[in-house]
């Protein structure tokens, strides 16, 4: 799970060329370890489906209602930070294991909840394991995919986590029409959003099931001494014609290689808690993909849109649609990202979504009317916000996460990525524990705060952001 430093001269890789004997059995264990991206975006949007009635239900604020949300996030920090050590200890497959049966017992635990404290509870379980599946699944991926094909099966990842994004938006809009159109309508003897957080048992437990038909990645296999089904998983993936032999000598060197990173390697020579410049860099482009407000978009859409007179069915409705964008969005950029650069569609992305939350804090700006928005204002919000959440997906959404793959040196890899995610995942809690707040206060000048961060995005890009595109991973730093 520690980033590889480049052996001197190596060999030409047999890995390179490697072309499997069935790409299809390939592509599904691929599908299946991506599966925990699919749990990360379902757990990240499915509570958007609850939050009036969580609120509605222990009579709360909204201070305390955003704690509840957030909170989850915490548990992800901590899991993410945790999953490569445990991963290295007892296998990639069991770490996936472990991941599910926490998910599945926080979906059940969420949606039977004894109070507001244990929901909060539950919360965090499958924080956690979120936070485990996100770290495995592309490391997982990145070990048994042939290098002909790792960039595209490496997309799987982010492809799950937005197709997670719609499906539960799309669950939540079935189980409210089931309701009545009402969140805290009764369906079988449970309240409807109870109903929503636990149908993420069911994604759970397939995960769990799918790992248990994948096998263990050849990488830990041979740092535990099991060569023989290395070679076995090998030759499963990359095919029968490769040089078994070399190719485990290939990746015992390139293991023996590995300078293991800690955070002292990220300061500056000599200065005392002074980060090098490149670690600051990733800093940035961590904190602005959230500081522009992109998961109020899937954490509290349906709220915001019932906040300005839509009703629930149609608030989900919209969630849903802005999920399918989303997933447009990030085709796009998949497309694109190795065809015309990082930093072009970083900027790209960066005015678009300025002036989309420009819109959208003008249309936030007018008074209500009957506790709606004004037809104009309505239309433009809508819109707005769809195009908001188009310009993300397409730029930072899958950037972000491109640019902090390759622009860390090798040497300082593991820890910096480490750092960078960490600023993320604390800047996503931020922007999620302040919303309801914010809003209550102006929603209009909230808007007008991710605008000046979208704006601010752009000046960084281009003064720090060096293009990575097409250049190895020895080069950079």
């Amino acid at each position: 799970m520690t980033s590889t430093a480049q052996a001197p001269t190596p060999p030409p890789s047999e890995g390179r060329a490697a072309h499997p004997d069935h790409l299809g059995h390939v592509i599904f264990i691929t599908a299946s370890a991506a599966m925990g991206g699919f749990l990360f975006g379902y757990d990240s949007s499915v509570i958007n489906g609850a939050v009036e009635a969580i609120r509605d239900r222990y009579d709360i604020g909204s201070g305390t209602l955003a704690q509840v949300i957030a909170v989850a996030l915490i548990g992800c920090a901590i899991g993410a930070a945790t999953a490569g050590r445990i991963a290295d200890r007892i296998g990639r497959i069991r770490c996936m294991q472990i991941a599910a049966v926490l998910f599945s017992i926080s979906a059940v635990g969420s949606a039977l909840p004894f109070a507001l404290w244990d929901l909060a509870l539950w919360r965090v379980v499958g924080g956690f394991a979120i936070g485990m599946a996100s770290v495995i699944g592309p490391a997982y991926i990145a070990e048994v995919a042939p290098a002909a094909y790792r960039g595209r099966l490496g997309a799987f990842q982010q492809a799950a986590i937005v197709i997670g994004i719609a499906i539960s938006q799309l669950v939540n809009y079935g189980i409210l029409q089931l309701a009545d159109g009402d969140q805290r309508g009764t369906i079988a003897g449970l309240e409807a959003w109870q109903w929503m957080l636990g149908v993420m048992v069911l994604p759970a437990v397939l995960y769990g099931l799918l790992s248990f038909a994948i096998p263990e990645s050849p990488r830990f296999l041979i740092s535990v001494g099991r060569t023989d089904r290395a070679k076995e998983v090998l030759a499963e993936v990359e095919g029968h014609e490769i040089d078994l032999d070399h190719r485990v000598a290939e990746i015992e060197q390139a293991m023996h290689s590995e300078h293991k990173s800690t955070f002292r390697d990220l300061l500056v020579a000599g200065g005392r808690f002074k980060l090098l410049p490149i670690v600051w860099v990733g800093i940035g482009l961590s904190v602005f993909q959230q500081l522009v407000g992109i998961n109020v978009a899937f954490y509290y859409s349906a709220t915001l849109w019932q906040s300005v007179g839509i009703d629930p069915s149609s608030s989900f409705f919209y969630s849903f649609t802005t999920s399918i964008i989303n997933i447009i969005g990030t085709v796009v950029a998949m497309v694109l990202v190795d065809r015309v650069g990082r930093r072009p569609l970083a900027l790209v992305g960066s005015l678009g979504m300025a002036v989309a939350l420009a819109f959208e804090a003008w249309a936030f700006s007018a008074d209500l009317v009957d506790g709606k928005l004004p037809g104009a204002q309505g239309v433009v919000a809508l819109v707005a916000a769809h195009v908001f959440v188009l310009f993300f997906a397409l730029s930072w959404g899958v950037v972000v996460w491109v640019f902090l793959g390759e622009m860390f040196p090798n040497r300082i890899r593991a820890a910096a990525l480490g750092v960078a995610a960490s600023a993320q995942w604390i800047a996503n809690w931020a922007i999620t524990a302040s919303f309801p707040s914010l809003a209550d206060w102006n929603l209009s000048g909230t808007y007008v705060i991710y605008t000046i961060f979208a704006v601010l995005s752009i000046p960084f890009v281009l003064t720090y952001v060096k293009e990575t595109k097409g250049k190895a991973l020895e080069e950079m730093g």
